[in-house]
């Protein structure tokens, strides 16, 4: 699919910088620019469920070490 991007100039000069360096085409260059930026925004990462306990009022850790008290109870 295509799809029209306006950049600053700025962004414009450095990414045929890159291109040229890394011998990629600016197409490639965005590809990869949007894969990153999703890859990082994706609610669905693995590490998505850091802070989850944050809001339950004790750590963690104090939870699982009861958790492990039951078992050998």
């Amino acid at each position: 699919m295509r799809t029209i991007v306006d950049l600053p100039a700025e962004q414009i000069e450095a990414l045929k910088q890159i291109s040229q360096r890394s011998r990629l085409s600016h197409a490639e260059l965005m590809r990869q620019a949007v894969a990153e930026y999703l890859e990082r925004h994706n609610p669905d990462r693995e590490d998505a469920a850091f802070g989850l306990w944050q809001e339950r009022g004790r750590e963690g850790v104090a939870c699982q070490q009861r958790l492990r008290d039951e078992w050998e109870s």
